[in-house]
């Protein structure tokens, strides 16, 4: 059996460091995404294993936030994209709706909701919105 050569284990690796799905824009697409997202983290895991346990945590947290924001608050299709960096993920959410997100007032007792944008800027080391005709493009970064 011939020795596997180093450019196909790096062509293996470059890989599954990125990951792009689309989703209608449904309820159940929040879970779905939040799904894909962990499956780039196994994958992501297996070559290069985070520098702290909670940033697999965050990532999820942050994708299923963002997920959950582009089903309320853009009407139809959402597409999530994944890149590794250099120290971190990079993490894309694509939705139909050109407004950008605006914090709200949290009331913990009303149940209003509120909180994910502010966890978002919190667990990312930067969050940018480039919003144009077609909906926006929120980019986060987070470490791994």
């Amino acid at each position: 059996m011939a020795p596997e050569s180093r450019r196909d284990r790096t062509l293996a690796a470059e890989e599954i460091t990125t990951r792009v799905a689309s989703f209608p824009g449904e309820l159940h697409d929040v879970t779905d995404a939040r799904l894909v997202a962990e499956e780039f983290l196994f994958e992501l895991a297996r070559v290069s294993a985070p520098s702290a346990p909670e940033h697999w945590d965050d990532i999820l947290l942050v994708v299923t936030e963002l997920a959950a924001n582009a089903v309320q608050y853009a009407p139809g299709p959402f597409q999530l994209r994944l890149r590794r960096t250099f120290d971190g993920v990079h993490v894309v959410m694509h939705d139909t709706s050109p407004t950008e997100p605006a914090p709200r007032p949290f009331h913990p007792h009303h149940g209003a909701g509120g909180i994910g944008w502010h966890l978002i800027h919190t667990l990312c080391d930067q969050v940018s919105v480039v919003a144009n005709a077609d909906g926006k493009d929120i980019h986060v970064f987070l470490p791994w």
